[in-house]
């Protein structure tokens, strides 16, 4: 995922783009998307105890990133928002009248791009905006405000009863998000917590989010062989696709860093994770 307003001066941590959004990337039709997920599932078929199936005794992982991908984080966005437009409306009425005005679908990928929909453009409120939703966006608590990106439960849940191991690999740091993120996860139904699952934080928020990703995914040989990779950062889904070309990398078409790298030709982009 992406810093903007959904993720603001610390890059990668995304959320999804307005409904009425124009896909930048060309899209699986639903057919195509629908037949991408289920041969996912079908790779995903395991059991360690019987050497004949189809992956023998290695497990197949199956990698998810969370903000952007799995999440929806623009309400959250919106939440510390509209706190912020409680808190200016005696000191700043006409700029408090103009967050609460903004709505989450509204949200663009950059905090000032958000604020600048509302016509809210003096620099010293859009700095203490700034200032007000990072201590928050990048905090525990306010992580109860994600939604699932439509079919992420249910996509994440079959995979996991067919055999694969879950990996929910994360530009969110362990200090400041570890808690919250589990608490997400388990709360929206998400497998977490079980044996085949596991959830992987940077170690410092400061550490930027390709650079983890890129050290971090050969590491999860230790649990398996990659069969499918999900990130909504054309960076990440290429790095992916270079470290196991035997993999799925594909593509959730929601926001991304400004400036992203051409997507690698063998990427997959769908719009979310239903199959119906």
């Amino acid at each position: 995922m992406s810093m903007s307003a959904s993720g603001a001066d610390r890059a990668p941590r995304n959320a999804p783009p307005s409904p009425a959004r124009a896909p930048k990337y060309p899209r699986l039709d639903r057919k195509g998307q629908k037949a991408l997920l289920s041969r996912i599932i079908k790779r995903a078929a395991h059991d360690p105890a019987n050497a004949t199936s189809a992956s023998g005794k290695v497990a197949p992982v199956v990698v998810f990133d969370l903000d952007g991908t799995l999440f929806d984080n623009r309400p959250r966005s919106h939440a510390i928002l509209q706190e912020l437009a409680a808190e200016w409306e005696s000191r700043h009425p006409e700029h408090a009248s103009r967050l609460a005005r903004l709505r989450a679908e509204e949200m663009a990928y950059l905090l000032s791009d958000s604020l600048a929909r509302v016509g809210l453009t003096d620099a010293e409120r859009v700095a203490e905006a700034t200032a007000f939703w990072k201590e928050r966006f990048f905090a525990d608590d306010h992580l109860r405000h994600d939604v699932p990106v439509a079919g992420g439960p249910e996509f994440a849940k079959a995979c996991y009863d067919a055999g694969a191991v879950l990996v929910y690999l994360t530009g969110r740091d362990l200090p400041l998000m570890g808690i919250g993120s589990f608490r997400s996860l388990r709360d929206h139904g998400f497998p977490i917590g079980v044996p085949g699952t596991e959830l992987v934080l940077k170690p410092d928020a400061a550490m930027p989010d390709e650079e983890f990703k890129r050290v971090e995914m050969p590491k999860l040989a230790r649990v398996g062989t990659i069969i499918a990779a999900f990130d909504n950062e054309p960076v990440n889904c290429n790095t992916v696709l270079a470290q196991n070309p035997g993999c799925d990398s594909v593509l959730i078409d929601t926001q991304h860093l400004p400036g992203a790298p051409p997507l690698d030709a063998g990427v997959h982009v769908i719009a979310d994770f239903r199959l119906a």
